[in-house]
């Protein structure tokens, strides 16, 4: 089953940037019609924004209290 929660991101472009940067300013719910309700904490000023599905890091950095998990990967 899909999960019904996602991110929302603004997309920041700049020639400063190598690459754009995707700022996560909300979550998204998905309605049994497959609509959304979108809550943002702040609103895109370019008003470009992006929603995905939740990555399964995130879920678990949210569940555990927004503490930061390390990957191993990563030590």
């Amino acid at each position: 089953m899909e999960s019904t929660k996602k991110s929302v991101y603004t997309v920041i472009d700049s020639d400063k940037l190598q690459r754009p940067l995707f700022r996560r300013i909300g979550v998204a719910f998905v309605n049994a019609d497959q609509s959304l309700n979108v809550l943002l904490d702040a609103f895109p000023v370019n008003g470009r924004l992006h929603i995905r599905a939740e990555s399964p890091r995130r879920s678990e950095q949210t569940s555990q209290g927004g503490t930061p998990v390390q990957d191993a990967r990563e030590s």
